[in-house]
């Protein structure tokens, strides 16, 4: 029986705590994502960066042409990822949403998860793949980074095998690869994650 992982409030979290300080801050581009974007060839079109926090991965994306959105569940974290883009002089629609009963009504050409799906309970994840797939474009891509059933580290998200991202995944979209990566951020020592790449049949 899979462990029931404890999930923090987000909007008390980024309340409280610098987002700078936090375990999954990253200031640039997410490495897996920075490699599998010209690997495709996607140098354009409308991206989504779901669970967006402290707002890098978006911005780095709309740095780069790309056409963002991006949401997040704490309201808070959405005002301060504002703030962040503002100051860096970026333009991203950021929106306080919450993806298992998401109001969004556009399409997307990719999304982008570095976090968001294995902070959510179980019971919620079949919701979470029927979302993301009414999001995206046919043929378009979920780029998913969630912690490895590899990690060792007790608390914090749920992980996962290759065997679940298949069989969660499988009926909707095509998945084209997983590997095994780690989750950059500020831990001295990066925790073990995967990173997915699939495609909406």
């Amino acid at each position: 029986m899979e462990q029931k992982r404890e999930i923090p409030d987000w909007e008390k979290r980024y309340s409280d705590d610098d987002v700078e300080s936090m375990p999954w801050f990253y200031p640039g581009l997410d490495p897996d994502l920075n490699e599998a974007l010209p690997r495709l060839g996607i140098s354009s079109g409308r991206a989504l960066d779901l669970g967006t926090g402290p707002g890098t991965q978006a911005i780095a994306l709309a740095r780069r042409g790309f056409q963002v959105t991006a949401t997040d569940i704490a309201a808070t974290a959405v005002r301060k990822a504002e703030k962040r883009a503002r100051r860096e002089g970026v333009e991203v629609t950021f929106l306080h949403d919450d993806i298992v009963k998401s109001r969004l009504q556009d399409r997307f050409d990719f999304i982008f998860d570095r976090g968001c799906f294995h902070a959510l309970p179980p019971e919620q994840r079949g919701e979470y793949v029927r979302r993301t797939a009414l999001l995206l474009e046919p043929g378009g891509y979920l780029f998913l980074k969630c912690f490895s059933h590899r990690e060792t580290m007790e608390e914090g998200p749920y992980h996962f095998t290759h065997e679940q991202i298949e069989e969660l995944f499988g009926e909707n979209y095509k998945v084209h690869s997983i590997r095994e990566t780690v989750f950059h951020g500020t831990l001295e020592s990066y925790p073990k994650a995967l990173f997915s790449i699939i495609e909406r049949r």
